[in-house]
């Protein structure tokens, strides 16, 4: 791969996630200061995370794979998601502003998809180079985090300098879009084939539901996405409101996490088991959740930053450990469909049963003088992590494949943010 590629798809990676980061992490704060929103609807802008990542595999086993190039795609999405995010900063109520993130999320999500398709189709060694490469994704997000605490635009008690976050990975966006048509060309990989809905949800990997302690460990993916929602849709709000400042660069921190412990899953992988590691990834989620129960902007300020911290622990130890055992268990045939069955469940299924209990759950421990009872609200997605934990020691017991195979390793494994 020559250096000018290299640096494009660096390039689009670290854009790829600062749009992302430069918006998602405060769109709860952004709700409830500006436009006065419920738990309920910030739960359901959430959500918009859960219907794209449905939608995405139609648009791109529909169009990406048989019809366009995946670098012109990348970049109509992106134009088109760059003008909605501008439109959005101009909303003046929740009403206004929603139709406007359903649409962008719906156009994004696929994106996720799309980059890492143009990545893998120019590499010739795809484990050793595109670690490096994916990497510029998390640091995008990390210093979008950076801008909007050092731009002041999450300062506490403001309540109409996050509306720049939208602009900002807005604008970053129409750049992106630009950027892609600049790739290189990756032409789709199934022209004129003809493609089954079955084949697009990645349904054919069903079968591996026969298989008991997989279908517990399914189960358990979509359950522990619950609790996930709570974390995306509420803590910076929790943090803002906890008089943390600099909230969004501190919620960053879980990046860092995430980055550092994935590069430890090989070691731990070999030496622990399946089983253990997706064990750990679950106890990470209880703790995290108890630690901001107890947690406060004051003498256990500790807690807060532990609780983020945890966030490498919590995503990498269960998420990327049950990709590794998905891909091992599949088999060659089924490895592709089999990952597409999980993300779908996961991120569309599990994250929209969580977003909407987790406003429901927001909406009803806020008091009539305003106040919020915030250690209730962490308790629910702790309970919920505490027993999906105890169901999946009880009835998780796959001896064959607790083990990683040979060559397994987490260059494997895709990271998401």
């Amino acid at each position: 791969m020559t250096f000018t590629n290299r640096f494009k798809l660096s390039a689009m990676m670290f854009l790829e996630f600062f749009i992302w980061g430069g918006w998602f992490v405060n769109l709860g704060t952004y709700l409830i200061k500006n436009f006065k929103s419920s738990g309920s609807e910030v739960g359901a802008a959430y959500l918009t995370q859960s219907i794209g990542a449905i939608v995405a595999p139609f648009i791109i086993g529909l169009i990406a794979d048989r019809f366009f190039s995946a670098q012109k795609i990348l970049g109509v999405l992106h134009l088109l998601g760059g003008l909605l995010l501008w439109r959005a900063s101009t909303s003046e109520g929740f009403t206004a502003f929603y139709p406007n993130i359903l649409i962008y999320m719906i156009l994004y999500m696929p994106t996720l998809a799309l980059v890492n398709s143009v990545a893998f189709r120019q590499m010739d060694n795809p484990q050793k180079q595109f670690p490096p490469i994916r990497v510029l994704g998390t640091l995008g997000w990390i210093f979008a985090g950076f801008l909007v605490s050092w731009l002041s635009w999450d300062k506490l008690g403001s309540e109409s300098a996050l509306v720049n976050t939208f602009k900002m990975s807005g604008t970053a966006s129409l750049i992106l879009g630009v950027l892609s048509f600049t790739l290189p060309a990756t032409p789709p990989v199934k022209k004129g084939q003809q493609v089954s809905v079955g084949d697009i949800l990645g349904l054919d990997a069903i079968g591996l539901l026969k298989n008991k302690s997989y279908l517990f460990f399914f189960i358990a993916s979509v359950a522990i996405c619950i609790p996930l929602a709570f974390y995306y849709g509420f803590a910076n709000v929790y943090l803002q409101d906890a008089g943390v400042k600099g909230s969004t660069i501190t919620q960053s921190l879980g990046q860092v996490s995430e980055t550092v412990f994935m590069l430890c899953i090989p070691f731990f992988f070999v030496r622990l088991g399946v089983k253990k590691m997706l064990a750990i990834g679950m106890l990470a989620w209880v703790v995290r959740y108890v630690l901001f129960a107890y947690g406060n902007g004051d003498t256990n300020y500790w807690m807060l930053l532990g609780g983020i911290v945890l966030h490498g622990i919590c995503y990498d130890f269960f998420f990327v450990t049950g990709q590794i055992y998905t891909d091992n268990l599949a088999g060659e045939k089924f490895k592709s469909s089999a990952q597409g069955f999980i993300t779908l469940a996961t991120y569309g299924v599990g994250m929209l049963i969580g977003s909407i209990l987790s406003g429901k759950v927001y909406d009803s421990n806020i008091a009539a003088d305003g106040a919020i009872n915030w250690q209730s609200i962490w308790l629910v997605p702790a309970a919920i992590a505490a027993v999906v934990l105890v169901l999946f020691l009880l009835l998780f017991k796959d001896k064959k494949h607790v083990e990683t195979q040979p060559g397994v390793n987490a260059e494997d494994a895709e990271i998401v943010l």
